[in-house]
């Protein structure tokens, strides 16, 4: 017996409606379905202009609401960046298989516009790309800006800046490190208790407590389903993002729920796993007359910078 659509259904209210699917994981570099936020629905208005979607979870395993109550401004740094590798792909042409470095991920958000909902926050990306570069005619990197709406208003925007090369470049840069088999990873160090870093549980800390209180060790567990949704050969750059973040973090009062509303990240050089990383904090610094403070974090490995972030604290806003 055929269905007739009551005036609620959806095939009966919009003929133009299609499913949401997400975009296929292997334009965002993702291995897990379920960490793919972008879906398959965008536009380009020219060579330098697009429109995509996304979709932000009401709860995640990692990304999780903070305070019980507001979306991760993590998640803004991660649908950032998982913008830059599908328009690689579906607007340059870039075949998969190709390898990205980011040099720059920077993002902000408007904390009073962030709280859960009672479903996903459906987004809207609008996209402007410059500084495209290519040689023979192929991408090999670009600078782009996002703004992310939901329901016309801006909750959240950012940058990035990343370079791309072929496999066969990628093997000659990294010829040391991929020359022999990956040694099975050392297992991670203790963790920092994980309240202190604004987490609920040792598996989620990326911080190994040091002497100092401004000073940590980098934690990897690589068997962690998020921050190593697939095999690398060198540290993923998330993961020094979610190190900035716990370092902050831990500055806040005992107990206290903070938001990283924004962050400005510089990346110098790839975190390899075969040699400690160490993450330090410079005092932080206030805006006169506003709750929202400064703190830079620095990581560094063999005596060199790896990574420089400054990044934006402010308190959980109050209903």
């Amino acid at each position: 017996m055929l269905h007739t659509p009551a005036p609620t259904d959806i095939a009966a209210t919009d003929a133009r409606v299609r499913p949401t699917t997400t975009a296929p994981r292997e334009y965002v570099h993702r291995a897990a379905l379920a960490e793919v936020f972008l879906t398959a629905d965008w536009s380009r208005t020219d060579e330098a202009h697009f429109t995509l979607n996304a979709q932000w979870p009401r709860g995640h395993s990692f990304f999780g609401p903070v305070g019980g109550t507001h979306y991760d401004p993590m998640l803004a740094a991660e649908t950032i960046r998982q913008v830059g590798a599908l328009l690689a792909h579906v607007g340059f042409d870039v075949p998969l298989g190709h390898q990205f470095l980011m040099w720059e991920l920077n993002y902000r958000v408007h904390p009073a516009r962030l709280p859960v909902g009672g479903a996903p926050a459906e987004l809207r990306l609008d996209v402007t790309c410059s500084d495209i570069r290519r040689r023979a005619g192929r991408l090999t990197g670009l600078r782009y800006e996002v703004v992310l709406s939901e329901n016309g208003r801006e909750i959240a925007g950012g940058d990035a800046r990343y370079t791309c090369t072929s496999p066969e470049v990628y093997r000659r840069l990294r010829a040391d490190r991929l020359a022999e088999p990956l040694a099975a990873p050392a297992p991670p160090t203790a963790p920092v208790a994980p309240r202190r870093v604004g987490r609920r549980d040792d598996f989620d800390v990326v911080l190994s407590p040091t002497e100092r209180d401004d000073r940590w060790r980098l934690r990897v567990d690589t068997r962690h389903p998020i921050l190593f949704d697939h095999p690398g050969d060198h540290i993923p750059g998330m993961v020094l993002l979610e190190a900035a973040r716990q370092a902050v973090h831990t500055l806040a009062p005992e107990g206290r729920a903070v938001l990283p509303v924004a962050m400005d990240a510089a990346f110098h050089r790839y975190a390899e796993f075969d040699s400690p990383c160490w993450i330090e904090t410079e005092p932080a610094v206030g805006y006169p007359g506003s709750a929202e403070r400064l703190v830079r974090v620095t990581g560094r490995q063999d005596g060199e910078i790896l990574f420089t972030s400054i990044t934006t604290v402010a308190n959980l806003p109050t209903a």
